[in-house]
C-alpha cells in the first residue's frame, strides 16, 4: 500500500488524498486500481492478456452486463482484473459510472411493470436454481460488498423474497464481541460458510476489514496488510473445497448516495438503516476510494474474482445481478 501512495505520488505529483479528491471531482469515483509494483506475478499475466473488449451479455436495460475496462487517466496501465456488472450507462465506451448521461433521468427509468415483469421471471429462474442446488448438493457462497446506500440490502431481498430461506441464507453478523475480538480474524465467518445443497448470502462479510474497520480506525495498518496477504489463501481454500465463491461490490456515486441517506433521515421506515457509523463513513469517500481500491488489487483472483455493479439505477442494478449471478451457476 506504501508503494501504491508513492507511485501515485511519482506518477501525478500529488499526494494521494488530493489524487483521490481531484478523480473523484472529474468522475465521481476514483475507479483506477492497477498493474504496479505491488502487484502478484499472477495479476500481471492476467492483466496483460485482457482485451480491450470485455465480454457482452444482453440484459434488460439494452446494455451489456460485462462492460469493457477503463484505464485511469493519465495512465496506460489496464485497471485490476475487475468485472464490471450492470452500468447504467448504455454508453459502453463510457469511461466513468457517475458522468451526467449516467443519471437515471438521462436513461430514462425503468417503468415499474417492466421490471416487475422481469423480476418475476428471474423469481422462475432461482426457484429452478435452487432445486438444481439441493438435488446436486452444490455449495453456494454469496458477498454483498459496497458504501453505505449502495444497495445491498434491496438487491439482496430481490433474490430472497421467493425462495426457501432454508436453503437461501442471509448472513448479516454484528459487531464482533470481545470473544470474537480475541479470534483469528475469520474464525467468526467460517462456521456460517453454506454445506452441501445450501446458498449463503454475506450482508457484508470478512471484508469489513478492509472497508468499515479500515476507515473508521478499527483495526492497524499491519492488520490490514495480514488480511489483504491471506484473504486470497483463504478464499482459495474455499474454492478448492467445491464452493461457488460470487463476489459483488455495489457502487453508488456520491450525490445519490447522499439522496438515500437523507431519505433513510425523512422516512420513518428506513431511520432503522441509519446509524452514527453510517454518518462518520459519509464523511470519508475518499477514504473509502483508496480501500476499496487497495482491496480489489489484492483480492481480486482467478478463483474468487470481484465483480463490480453500479447501482445508482436501482432498478436495473438488481436485475442484473441477478440475471448475472444464474449465468456463473449452472442449473
Amino acid at each position: 500500500m506504501d508503494l501504491l501512495a508513492a507511485e501515485i505520488t511519482a506518477r501525478t505529483g500529488k499526494d494521494p488524498g488530493e489524487h483521490y479528491r481531484a478523480l473523484t471531482a472529474e468522475f465521481g469515483t476514483a475507479y483506477y486500481t492497477r498493474i504496479d509494483a505491488s502487484a502478484t506475478p499472477e495479476q500481471k499475466a492476467r492483466l496483460e492478456k485482457l482485451s480491450p473488449e470485455a465480454v457482452k451479455e444482453p440484459s434488460l436495460a439494452g446494455e451489456p452486463i460485462v462492460t469493457k475496462l477503463t484505464r485511469a487517466p493519465g495512465n496506460d496501465a489496464p485497471i485490476g482484473g475487475l468485472k464490471v456488472v450492470a452500468r447504467s450507462s448504455k454508453r459502453s465506451e463510457d469511461p466513468m459510472p457517475n458522468e451526467k448521461n449516467d443519471a437515471p433521468e438521462a436513461n430514462g427509468k425503468l417503468k415499474l411493470n417492466d421490471y416487475e415483469r422481469e423480476l418475476a421471471r428471474l423469481h422462475v429462474e432461482l426457484v429452478k436454481l435452487q432445486q438444481w442446488i439441493v438435488h446436486k448438493g452444490l455449495k453456494v457462497c454469496i458477498i454483498f460488498e459496497g458504501r453505505d446506500g449502495a444497495g445491498k440490502g434491496g438487491t439482496i431481498k430481490a433474490i430472497t423474497e421467493r425462495v426457501s430461506p432454508r436453503i437461501f441464507r442471509v448472513v448479516a453478523l454484528p459487531a464482533p464481541t470481545d470473544r470474537e475480538k480475541s479470534q483469528m480474524y475469520a474464525q467468526r465467518y467460517i462456521p456460517h460458510l453454506p454445506a452441501a445443497g445450501e446458498i449463503v448470502i454475506f450482508d457484508r462479510s470478512w471484508y469489513n476489514r478492509a472497508g468499515v474497520e479500515r476507515v473508521l480506525g478499527f483495526c492497524t495498518e499491519e492488520q490490514v496488510r495480514q488480511f489483504l496477504e491471506m484473504t486470497p489463501l483463504v478464499e482459495k481454500a474455499i474454492v478448492d473445497s467445491g464452493v461457488i465463491l460470487l463476489k459483488y461490490w455495489l457502487e453508488v456515486g456520491p450525490k445519490e448516495q447522499t439522496r438515500r441517506l437523507e431519505a433513510r433521515i425523512d422516512d420513518g421506515r428506513k431511520i432503522w438503516k441509519l446509524s452514527d457509523m453510517d454518518l462518520k463513513s459519509y464523511s470519508r469517500w475518499y477514504e473509502y476510494s483508496k480501500a476499496r481500491d487497495d482491496m480489489f488489487l489484492a483480492t481480486d483472483t482467478s478463483w474468487a474474482p470481484w465483480y463490480v455493479a453500479h447501482s445508482d439505477n436501482k432498478r436495473r442494478a438488481r436485475l442484473n445481478i441477478l440475471t448475472h449471478l444464474l449465468s456463473k451457476i449452472p442449473y
